[in-house]
């Protein structure tokens, strides 16, 4: 009986192995799939980026030869190549020289290769291969609740080098893996290139954890490693994550264990959409649907579900080149060019997909890139959308403190605050 569940296990794996041979995939490297599947998958192969001429390729490749990250020449030089589109084969060089990966690396007394040789150890305890992580989450799940049990009992038998937390962390990993981009070449499968993105993929995932324990791992992580590892070289594809996720003009106030950031954050897009969107936002509310439930994913997976990977690789370019303002700007450009249309729902049944699936019509380049660069969020708007948020929750929870309660410079400071917001917003509202 073993004997035939090997069998047909090993025919099932050649089958899915002898499907992604035979597939063909589109120049980013996602399966060309019927239509039908395309709806399923929620993904768009009709690219309509614009391609930049042999001239300005040349003068893109010299900036980043001498890039100075301190320079405001080479700063505004590189948002002008940002704004007519960054080449596909150039655009893991420029986020390289945006994120300052060499220098982050070489300052930093981090070891990569360390810290993967000593992770090692507990996946050969348990068995498990870096190469076949998923193929491993049952055995990690019966692991995890045997020990929890065992804990309870002393131990006769030597320590073994994991612990509860190492399975829940490996385990957890595992399951992202599965859902992050199914459909791409790199991650889809059986095949060798598929294993090998895998195992790429949960090194990276594993190293930053260790890296920063105090943000360890958290859902949304795997997707934004996965298309980092699609531009860049594995040990790169790391520091980049690190540079997103330490760095306060990234994503640093997006990403924590317990998800209070990202929650905060949504708060704040609350705020943007009520001072530039009134009647949007009022109308949202009407219908019952909470920002939480659509912003979150957007934020955490910087957009990387919309159905055009050309935008999404332009809003990436855009995010990089400017931090977090720019996540609040894709998102009320999003809002904005779905306004029309989610005015005339009043369900939230139909409201909710529309935002989670955005239509291919809004995202594809010649629609959403332009609307981007009409939207402008500053940095004061951001500062000054937080200290409502802050003021809000501080003041909420303290039931009978009004304005009357403040002293005059703080009355005098949240006066001039509302006065500059309004004064922003005035032709908007």
């Amino acid at each position: 009986m073993r004997r035939r569940s090997s069998s047909n296990a090993s025919r099932r794996s050649s089958t899915i192995r002898r499907r992604s041979e035979n597939l063909r995939f589109d120049e980013f490297g996602f399966a060309l799939t019927k239509r039908k599947d395309q709806k399923l998958h929620h993904r768009c192969h009709d690219y309509s980026y614009p391609e930049m001429s042999s001239v300005r390729v040349k003068e893109l490749c010299e900036l980043l030869s001498y890039w100075n990250g301190a320079s405001f020449i080479c700063k505004s030089q590189i948002e002008r190549f940002v704004r007519m589109g960054i080449p596909p084969s150039l655009r893991g060089r420029v986020w390289k020289c945006l994120l300052t990966i060499d220098s982050l690396r070489e300052t930093s007394d981090f070891n990569y290769e360390n810290c993967l040789s000593e992770v090692r150890g507990p996946l050969v305890d348990l068995g498990v291969s870096e190469y076949g992580i998923l193929s491993a989450i049952t055995t990690l799940s019966e692991t995890q609740n045997d020990l929890g049990l065992n804990q309870q009992q002393p131990s006769s038998g030597p320590e073994p080098r994991y612990s509860v937390d190492d399975i829940t962390l490996f385990r957890q990993i595992a399951l992202d893996l599965q859902r992050s981009f199914p459909t791409h070449r790199s991650l889809m499968g059986e095949s060798p290139e598929a294993i090998e993105g895998q195992a790429k993929l949960f090194r990276v995932l594993i190293a930053y954890a260790k890296y920063s324990p105090q943000v360890g791992y958290s859902q949304g992580m795997s997707y934004i490693a996965a298309v980092l590892l699609m531009q860049l070289a594995e040990e790169e594809a790391f520091w980049a994550l690190t540079a997103l996720l330490d760095k306060p003009k990234y994503l640093a106030e997006l990403f924590d264990l317990s998800l209070t950031k990202v929650q905060h954050q949504v708060k704040v897009f609350d705020q943007f959409l009520k001072h530039r969107k009134p009647k949007l936002s009022q109308h949202m509310e009407s219908v019952g649907v909470l920002s939480v439930h659509f912003v979150m994913p957007w934020f955490l997976t910087l957009f990387s579900s919309l159905p055009c990977w050309d935008s999404v690789l332009a809003v990436w370019d855009l995010i990089i080149l400017h931090g977090l303002s720019a996540v609040f700007r894709t998102a009320l450009t999003i809002m904005e060019l779905l306004e029309p249309r989610l005015m005339d729902l009043n369900d939230e049944g139909a409201v909710l997909p529309l935002l989670l699936r955005v239509p291919v019509d809004v995202a594809q380049y010649t629609v959403l890139v332009p609307a981007l660069w009409r939207t402008e969020v500053q940095d004061w708007e951001l500062k000054c959308m937080n200290s409502l948020v802050l003021d809000e929750s501080h003041h909420g929870s303290k039931t009978g403190v009004t304005v009357r309660s403040l002293g005059p410079i703080q009355q005098q400071a949240k006066s001039a605050k509302k006065d500059r917001i309004e004064a922003a917003y005035a032709e908007s509202d």
